[in-house]
């Protein structure tokens, strides 16, 4: 992939640290780079991806907490309750990709990321993981999305679920999917 990254990260609420907007920016960054050489949003036409095709690629990333997340959730996806990630894609697959025109100099706009806070937090504790691990394998998760990868189907999943465990591993992160140790894997407790 050569196209710039013009990469909005905006704390909405929430105490987010430098260094954890720094990670969420690496891990969009390597998650599109990946997903680029899986042939994510692939232009059957031209034979390449999408994102091998535009000189600018435009994504926006919010920080938030649970309650602005909750509402969106309620709001786009029927679900009174916060989530970890929402991805907000502007392209919904790869026939989009193919149906996709524009102008050579026009950016590419992925979509918008939303995470929440407490959630991610709670989460990363009850999983035993560090905190900055967790919120990168969402940013990888949540930069997918909007890059056409889904988890609805068994096959899609396992397709997606190997491809984050093959970014995170590049970052030195450990399987985010593996059982957590001492848990039942059949209970998941």
């Amino acid at each position: 992939m050569t196209a710039l990254l013009d990469l909005d990260v905006a704390v909405e609420a929430g105490n987010w640290s430098d260094s954890e907007q720094e990670a969420i920016t690496g891990a969009v960054k390597a998650a599109l780079l990946a997903a680029a050489e899986d042939g994510a949003l692939w232009d059957e036409e031209d034979e390449k991806s999408l994102l091998d095709q535009v000189g600018l690629i435009e994504i926006s990333v919010t920080l938030s907490d649970d309650a602005s997340v909750r509402e969106l959730n309620r709001d786009y996806r029927g679900k009174d309750a916060p989530t970890n990630v929402l991805s907000f894609a502007a392209l919904e697959s790869d026939e989009d990709a193919s149906d996709f025109a524009m102008a050579p100099d026009m950016p590419l706009m992925l979509g918008d990321i939303v995470i929440a806070r407490e959630t991610c937090e709670r989460e990363a504790l009850e999983q035993n993981k560090p905190l900055l691990h967790h919120l990168i394998h969402l940013s990888v998760h949540g930069t997918l999305h909007l890059v056409g990868y889904d988890h609805m189907v068994d096959d899609e999943a396992e397709h997606m679920e190997q491809l984050e465990r093959h970014i995170l591993a590049g970052m030195g992160i450990d399987d985010p999917y593996a059982p957590i140790e001492d848990q039942d894997v059949e209970t998941g407790q």
